[in-house]
């Protein structure tokens, strides 16, 4: 076994026992434990556990991403004060102050990838169990928590006509591609690609501040926009039905999540949270960050007088 085997041997074992224990529910439920559908379910199962279990992360990464956007008018000034001072010093200073910031702030950039990060060790230990199951049964043998009956059974099972342990370019390449396959695979590329592309830009057209909008950060994000659904529909390919059933699977989660987030906790100083504040007014709620003294006019009371007082008036002196 090899270094990167060895690492994601546990998570192999978790991923397979989880799709058993969903396996097993659906076939206790009445359906047919060779059935694609069973083994389908079993996957999204799969994806709700793991992403249910990764809400405190992305709250945490909610906050992470609001304490990068509130920082940016800070790094910007940070830039010019250190532009075009390229000595070691100079570098040395603005990277110590750039941690303070992240330090004010309470985030890092590591933390707004957190999820994705901690996610990839199961996508590719998903990847591996669907991409040795054909080899498994041939040699009758398991996988992590798989028996071998499991191996044959997912092996054998399909949906749509397309085995969900078949990927189009090493089946275009063996020659042995159905067309049920192809256009599974295209049609699942597509649905994941453009969840992940409609995630990040309501993200960015609705839940960005105008600072956050304005600041080279902003510049590499609109470049990742269209470069990340690019790379993981070529990579898409090489991906068995059944891990291209994962991803767009937790794509889908991760667009209504954000779609909750935009909603109900959108970033201060966005378009989303401006229609969240119309929102609470039409409704007859208070301003989020305005107390309701600020909100209501001040008006000063003024003593009703008790009664006119009749002013002397002057005489005219008599000329002489």
């Amino acid at each position: 076994m090899d270094f990167f085997g060895t690492i994601l041997f546990p998570f192999k074992w978790l991923v397979s026992w989880i799709m058993v224990l969903f396996h097993d529910l659906f076939t206790f439920l009445g359906m047919n434990p060779a059935s694609g559908i069973a083994w389908t379910l079993s996957i999204i199962g799969l994806v709700l556990v793991i992403r249910a279990a990764l809400i405190p992360v992305f709250v945490k990464q909610i906050k992470a991403q609001r304490g990068m956007q509130a920082l940016q008018p800070d790094m910007k000034k940070l830039q010019t004060k250190y532009k075009g001072k390229t000595d070691q010093l100079s570098r040395q200073a603005m990277a110590q102050e750039q941690m303070a910031l992240y330090k004010e702030h309470g985030t890092n950039p590591f933390s707004a990838c957190l999820p994705m990060l901690i996610q990839m060790p199961f996508f590719f230990s998903l990847f591996q169990v669907l991409s040795g199951v054909s080899h498994a049964n041939a040699t009758n043998t398991g996988i992590g928590a798989l028996s071998h009956a499991q191996v044959r059974q997912f092996d054998e099972a399909t949906i749509f006509g397309a085995p969900l342990s078949s990927a189009f370019l090493p089946s275009m390449q063996g020659g042995d591609l159905k067309t049920s396959v192809a256009i599974l695979s295209i049609f699942m590329i597509l649905a994941m690609i453009a969840s992940q592309f409609i995630t990040q830009k309501q993200i960015m057209s609705k839940n960005m501040s105008e600072d956050a909008m304005a600041s080279p950060f902003m510049k590499q994000q609109k470049m990742m926009l269209y470069v990340l659904p690019l790379v993981f529909g070529i990579g898409g390919i090489n991906f068995p039905i059944g891990v291209l059933i994962y991803w767009t699977t937790t794509n889908v989660w991760t667009m209504g999540q954000q779609f909750f987030v935009i909603r109900r906790m959108p970033t201060p100083g966005s378009p989303a949270y401006k229609e969240y504040q119309a929102r609470r007014v039409a409704k007859g709620l208070p301003l989020l960050g305005v107390t309701k003294k600020a909100i209501d006019p001040v008006v000063e009371e003024v003593p009703e007088p008790k009664g006119q007082r009749v002013q002397p008036q002057r005489k005219n002196r008599k000329k002489k």
